[in-house]
């Protein structure tokens, strides 16, 4: 929602502003002290914020295409709040977004590993003497005990 709704505050703010051009950073620094674009800024911000935070728990498989719901908020947004015209051509194609995240949902949201691989450079990863030509690993030589009588 937070992505649906701060394109929609992006767009209405770009439409008050006009034309920008990259070239002319006075054009984009003025664009972005638009109220209506600094807010559709901070919500697609906090979609960022949220779409981390479902990363770091499900797929990418999964969480991309539960963003794409926002699509079709996005559309009946544009159609109804800010009076574009959308075709039924990209109704059609909202209808086949939405039935492939009704696909996807049907899955689990994070795949399953049997075994995971040793983290890069545990013990278990090491590679064996032969493969290291002979040589030990830093890991495999260890300093000998030393006695109480060579000490003194």
């Amino acid at each position: 929602m937070f992505a649906s709704a701060g394109d929609a505050l992006l767009s209405h703010g770009m439409k008050q502003t006009g034309n920008i051009s990259l070239h002319h950073l006075q054009s984009v620094i003025f664009a972005i002290g638009n109220p209506w674009v600094a807010a559709g800024i901070l919500l697609l911000l906090a979609f960022f914020a949220a779409y981390t935070s479902a990363l770091s728990w499900a797929d990418l498989t999964y969480v991309l295409p539960a963003t794409s719901l926002g699509y079709v908020v996005l559309a009946l947004v544009a159609r109804f709040a800010l009076h574009e015209q959308v075709s039924p051509m990209r109704w059609a194609g909202i209808a086949l977004i939405t039935g492939g995240v009704g696909f996807v949902a049907g899955g689990p949201a994070l795949t399953e590993h049997p075994e995971k691989p040793p983290p890069f450079g545990s013990a278990q990863g090491k590679l064996p003497r032969e493969a290291r030509g002979g040589a030990p690993s830093s890991s495999s030589q260890q300093a000998t005990p030393v006695s109480s009588e060579a000490k003194s």
